[in-house]
This record gives structure tokens, sequence and C-alpha cells, in this order.
């Protein structure tokens, strides 16, 4: 059965019990028998995380919009208070910025002025191109001496 997020409940001594439902009438008997024991019990609608007298009250207080708190996107619960990692994230993404700007300066810049068309080596010492063979053995091709036999004889 999936958790209900709005339902009545018995508070006996300040206290929520384990005693839900959906309907009033259905907790009145335990209520009763509550009550007994605990003079101080009372019967409260649970909904949208806090407690109300009633459903009614519940739903006028959500429709004047009184209830509902904007929240921007730097929230955090327990009150007014920001993320001490913030100032250490900004850092990082400025000096990543710096990073890939200088790696993409360097990328760009040729003797020439233009691109490489063919790949050279990676110190850049020799300007030869490298070979273009596949890298993966999957994807060279298959000659007869690489082929396994699929019918040996013996």
């Amino acid at each position: 059965m999936p958790p209900r997020f709005a339902y009545w409940t018995i508070l006996a001594g300040g206290l929520p019990t384990a005693f839900r439902a959906a309907d009033r009438e259905d907790l009145l008997p335990t209520f009763k028998r509550i009550q007994q024991k605990h003079p101080d019990a009372e019967m409260k609608w649970f909904a949208r995380g806090r407690l109300w007298a009633s459903p009614e009250e519940a739903r006028e207080q959500t429709a004047h919009g009184k209830l509902r708190e904007r929240r921007d996107r730097n929230w955090r619960p327990g009150g007014d208070h920001r993320d001490r990692r913030d100032e250490h994230k900004a850092a990082a993404r400025a000096r990543n910025q710096a990073r890939r700007s200088e790696r993409f300066a360097r990328k760009q810049r040729t003797p020439t002025g233009d691109r490489p068309s063919a790949p050279t080596t990676r110190h850049g010492s020799e300007n030869r191109a490298l070979p273009s063979a596949p890298r993966h053995p999957r994807d060279r091709k298959r000659t007869a001496s690489t082929t396994p036999d699929r019918k040996r004889r013996q």
C-alpha cells in the first residue's frame, strides 16, 4: 500500500501515535480508548508536513497562500546559511575554464596558422604522419592466416 501524505492521526501527550486513517470515523473508537488513559489526547489532520485541526483549515491556509514559502535555489534547510563549498566551487570553475581556454588556444596554434590535415606525433618534434591502422583488433581485416579454421580435419 502506498504511503499516505494526508490523514487523520491521534496525538497522545503531544506525540503522534501510529494510528492513522483517511476518515475521522475510522479512528473514533481507538481515540476514545486512548482518551481514557491520556485525557490530553487529540485527533489532528496531517497534510503537507504539518498538523491541522481539520482538512478544511489546511485547504483554506494553502488557498490563501499563507503557507507557501518562496524559496530561491540557494535555500538550505535549517535557516539562513549558505553552502560553505560555494567559494571553492567558483574558484575551481574559474581555474578549469582557464585551463580549457589555454588548451584550446594551444591546439589551435600551428606554425603555419592552419590546423594540420593529418595527425602528427605526440611530442611534435617530428612532422611525420601517424599510421592510420585500426586501433582495435576487431576493426582489422581478417586474412587467411588470422581467420580461425572452422572445420578442422584430423
